[in-house]
């Protein structure tokens, strides 16, 4: 989708491919790759996760500003295209740290309260065990969920900033035998829609 949005030029996607519908991790960054020869110079992600953080709660909003991806096949795999970058990027900063600032800046400004943490990018289908979600929690990540990470490893292979944000759409970690379900997350995804429309006008008036 193409159009404007507070008085700039964006590309928009209505979804994403995703690693666990059969695509190859090459298919599910190609859009990005398009976007950046299309002149994109911000990418700007959203996602639905899994709380993994204790204090986190359905609905809420949290920033990206690292990930683990140990177990998604890295789509920088083969040959590389020196055109595109180089053969090590580096991934020290792979969310922004400006566009970060902007969007605390927003979230005050707004009322909006945001968190910021860890995501921990898994293939899916499948939601996680409960035995999964203690041990992603035992290595440092805040939030599980299964798009994202590749798109951002892509994105900074041609250094391309990113700002990536996950809606909290249910709690992995829980204190009951209750199951996720895919209607329950998608639920809590569209609560959070005036939230995020927010938050993303407003960073698009400040880039």
């Amino acid at each position: 989708v193409f159009g404007e949005m507070a008085g700039k030029k964006v590309v928009a996607m209505a979804g994403r491919f995703h690693y666990y519908e059969g695509y190859s991790p090459a298919d599910v960054v190609y859009p990005i790759r398009v976007m950046k020869f299309l002149g994109i110079k911000n990418l700007l992600l959203s996602n639905a996760a899994g709380g993994v953080n204790t204090s986190f709660k359905v609905g809420d909003l949290m920033i990206i500003n690292d990930h683990i991806s140990l177990s998604i096949m890295n789509p920088l795999i083969g040959r590389n295209e020196d055109k595109l970058g180089t053969r090590f990027p580096d991934m020290s900063e792979p969310y922004s740290r400006q566009l970060i600032q902007k969007v605390k800046e927003i979230g005050e400004e707004e009322n909006i309260h945001l968190q910021e943490g860890v995501y921990f990018g898994v293939t899916g289908p499948t939601f996680e065990t409960h035995a999964e979600y203690r041990m992603i929690h035992l290595m440092g990540a805040d939030a599980v969920g299964m798009s994202t990470v590749q798109e951002t490893i892509v994105a900074n292979h041609m250094s391309l900033p990113v700002f990536a944000i996950s809606v909290i759409t249910d709690m992995g970690i829980r204190d009951d035998d209750s199951v996720i379900t895919h209607e329950e997350v998608l639920e809590a995804a569209k609560n959070a829609e005036p939230k995020l429309a927010t938050i993303f006008k407003k960073l698009v008036e400040k880039l």
